[in-house]
């Protein structure tokens, strides 16, 4: 879904879906603005022992919005995105990038997974990525594809 169809977040989901009451008190505790950050809602899934789309779907189901996506790719006002292309990209990272592309893009917990096993920032990933030309997919959250 788009921006354009804030707002319309359930419809991502069958019909009958209904939040889970726990994480949805957790959510709406984290909610600010109709939003709720890409951080916070990683916390909340830690927290309750739930996998980050489980937390995702209950967002979705509240008809909130996700913010600052960790990977710089959504929720940072105006300008959408943060993520700019890295200056360099080390020939070891981009071997760990390209190795785990799916379908010719790097899935967001691929990207995590990168970040910490090189010991660097998940947004130095996305800009790399941006660098190669990779695009990032599937939202650990279910934000995008």
């Amino acid at each position: 879904m788009t921006h354009e169809d804030a707002g319309h977040y359930a419809m991502k989901h069958p019909k009958n879906t209904q939040p889970d009451e726990r994480i949805a008190a957790a959510v709406k505790q984290n909610i600010s603005g109709g939003i709720i950050s890409c951080a916070a809602a990683f916390k909340i899934a830690d927290e309750l022992n739930v996998t980050p789309a489980e937390v995702g779907t209950t967002i979705d189901l509240l008809e909130a919005r996700i913010g600052r996506c960790q990977l710089g790719l959504y929720g940072y006002g105006p300008q959408r995105r943060i993520v700019t292309a890295a200056e360099t990209v080390s020939e070891e990272l981009e071997g760990d990038i390209r190795n785990l592309l799916t379908a010719g893009k790097l899935p967001c917990r691929s990207a995590w997974e990168i970040a910490g096993r090189h010991h660097i920032p998940k947004m130095n990933v996305s800009a790399a990525c941006e660098t190669l030309g990779i695009k990032i997919s599937t939202c650990q959250l279910g934000s995008f594809k």
